[in-house]
């Protein structure tokens, strides 16, 4: 194996695969002690680093490169913009609001037509698979205007778990932020990612949401941002991104 170069080029083979969307990296583990993964030639080991500048990694004899360089982005979704490329009864989706060469990056999740706030776009699909696995149980914060002043046994129901389509919720996080005349405020930290969750959750315990917004999602929030603005995010940003599902798998570089 070459020397290495640059420390910030210097990763471990199994993160390797996992962020060229290969497999993940538990995944990647096994491959490696099937034998089935190579470097520069040779057997790789498990633990084993390389330079991904320059040493060449194979998959049962295929070489392994990132097919493109990564892209990722926060968008402060508005309301009324669908979370798709085109709908044939809807005409406003997210990619009018951006510039033609950002047209091939895929949303991580969804969020509602009628649902504002932040919506990750990237190109990268190990990214994407980490972020919206159940079992990484990445936060999604909300906050989300209700109707009625939902009471202690309400908000126990939402942060031990209600039944909706598709079966029991998980604990979710959850506190009053403001109560009005005939409305309150809840902020929401959820870790699934299920359709239309918040919506059906609040509608479970009997109050309806009138607005919603995520604020937050994977530690990613809206500052700075104007509704329909965006940005693209730093590679400090996307490392933690990255950093928050390796640290779930107990796989640190």
């Amino acid at each position: 194996m070459n020397a290495p170069a640059d420390n910030a080029c210097v990763v471990r083979v199994n993160v390797f695969l996992s962020r060229c969307g290969v497999a993940s990296r538990r995944s990647a583990d096994k491959l490696i002690a099937s034998s089935r993964v190579t470097v520069n030639g040779l057997p790789a080991e498990l633990g084993a680093r390389i330079d991904t500048t320059r040493d060449v990694v194979c998959l049962d004899g295929r070489v392994i490169t990132p097919v493109e360089s990564k892209t990722t982005l926060v968008m402060n979704k508005p309301a009324g913009y669908l979370v798709s490329r085109r709908d044939p009864h809807y005409t406003r989706t997210v990619y009018d609001l951006l510039p033609s060469e950002y047209a091939h990056l895929v949303p991580v999740g969804r969020l509602d037509l009628d649902t504002e706030g932040v919506l990750l776009m990237t190109n990268d699909g190990g990214l994407v698979e980490h972020l919206t696995h159940p079992r990484y149980r990445i936060p999604r914060v909300y906050r989300a205007l209700v109707k009625g002043h939902p009471d202690a046994q309400a908000l126990d129901r939402l942060r031990n778990g209600v039944e909706i389509e598709g079966g029991t919720t998980s604990p979710a996080e959850v506190r009053v932020c403001e109560k009005r005349k005939d409305t309150s405020e809840l902020e929401l930290v959820l870790r699934e990612g299920r359709k239309r969750e918040v919506r059906l959750m609040c509608r479970a315990v009997g109050h309806e949401v009138l607005r919603l917004k995520r604020t937050e999602f994977a530690g990613i929030g809206l500052a700075g941002l104007a509704t329909a603005a965006w940005r693209v995010l730093s590679a400090a940003e996307c490392e933690r991104l990255w950093k928050q599902v390796e640290c779930v798998d107990g796989r640190g570089d």
